[in-house]
């Protein structure tokens, strides 16, 4: 199994950034992308970006380019733990959703949420205008 853990969202004003976090442990072997997706109420999940984390390579959904900047820190200890971000900038009101990490194996549809098998519980994150 592999566990996510996402930190770093909240409250914060239009045009202001936020960095969030999400830490992937357990068995990490079974996973070579990670992603964020964002739900806001009464919308669909929709994928923002997402990385292969064997070579860093990056999608980037159309609404967030240029905004938004997906990467990875790998830090290889007892348990395996790898570590994606997803630096905001440029908020608007839009971008407010619950904010999630997934992680898949050979995902072909990259920021397609049916390709990722584990999932985090989710972080909040409210731009005010």
């Amino acid at each position: 199994q592999v566990q996510l853990v996402e930190s770093g969202g909240g409250p914060v004003q239009a045009g202001g950034s936020l960095r969030l976090s999400c830490a992937a442990t357990g068995y990490t072997t079974r996973i070579n992308f990670m992603a964020w997706f964002r739900q806001a109420p009464g919308k669909a999940r929709e994928g923002v970006a997402a990385l292969y984390t064997t070579d860093g390579t990056t999608y980037d959904a159309d609404s967030v380019k240029g905004r938004f900047t997906i990467s990875q820190d790998n830090a290889k200890k007892d348990n395996a733990k790898n570590t994606v971000f997803l630096q905001m900038n440029s908020l608007n009101p839009e971008d407010t959703a619950m904010y999630y990490c997934a992680a898949g194996y050979m995902v072909a549809d990259h920021l397609s949420a049916v390709e990722y098998s584990y999932w985090g519980q989710g972080t909040q994150v409210t731009v005010s205008s």
